[in-house]
């Protein structure tokens, strides 16, 4: 895939699935505003290495400022802006009668909040300028009932149908909006939530293992392309089939 002179904006870049985007975005060619709440200069650095090019911006993607400042500098550096991959989340395991209002409403403002901030933004510029590409992270939260995990789900399930209404409204600008819904994908974060992450996962999966992040990765990278070209709307699932069984089947 050759995206050479294209520009995007990954958010939650510094670690994780965020961070492996943003280095097949640039392994493609592709010049990447990397945007994080934590420095993301690991990751610069691993582009440059790649012979890529990019700009770490410090961003909480819920406070309109910052988004508007991101968009403005991105644009102003690269002189365009075709893709953006609104990956920033949060969550708090905790039952809903323990979950503390503060929490619920910090999750919902970076994860719901700041999707709605990165589209609308960059969809302004887009608009007037040919079109381009956002693309919002879910996950199987976005159709299944979590426990513990209510502000979370709830955003994730906000984030499919923000997706439909974004693209509904976007496509006649030539902007195509499309919802990446990952299942069991090894982080450094996931690896902590259960002592045997992957192999539990892998158990439930039809294909057998876990997901990478370069799982989701590559297939935003492929939709960057002409494979992407008639695609909007969609929540397309990466998970190896897991959320495609019921939950009683061996």
């Amino acid at each position: 895939m050759n995206l050479s002179g294209k520009s995007a904006i990954v958010t939650g870049a510094a670690q994780g699935i965020g961070r492996v985007i943003a280095e097949e975005l640039a392994r493609a060619g592709v010049k990447v505003a990397l945007a994080d709440r934590n420095d993301a200069g690991e990751t610069a650095d691993a582009i440059l290495a790649l012979g890529g090019e990019s700009l770490v911006f410090r961003t909480d993607v819920s406070v309109a400022a910052d988004v508007d400042a991101l968009i403005s500098a991105s644009i102003a550096a690269f002189g365009r802006l075709d893709f953006v991959v609104n990956n920033a989340g949060r969550q708090t395991w905790k039952p809903l009668l323990d979950l503390a209002e503060e929490d619920w409403s910090r999750t919902l403002a970076v994860n719901l909040t700041g999707t709605f901030l990165c589209t609308q933004r960059a969809a302004a510029w887009m608009k007037d300028h040919g079109g381009g590409r956002i693309f919002n992270l879910g996950s199987g939260c976005n159709k299944h009932a979590f426990p513990n995990l209510v502000d979370y789900t709830a955003s994730r399930g906000g984030i499919e149908m923000f997706t439909k209404v974004a693209a509904v409204e976007l496509g006649r600008y030539g902007i195509n909006v499309n919802c990446i819904a990952p299942g069991a994908i090894e982080t450094e974060r996931t690896k902590t939530e259960l002592p045997d992450y992957a192999g539990s996962w892998s158990k439930l999966t039809p294909l057998g293992r876990i997901g990478q992040p370069l799982d989701v990765a590559r297939l935003i990278v492929a939709l960057c392309g002409e494979a992407g070209d008639f695609v909007t709307g969609q929540t397309i699932w990466v998970d190896g089939g897991l959320f495609s069984r019921a939950p009683w089947v061996e």
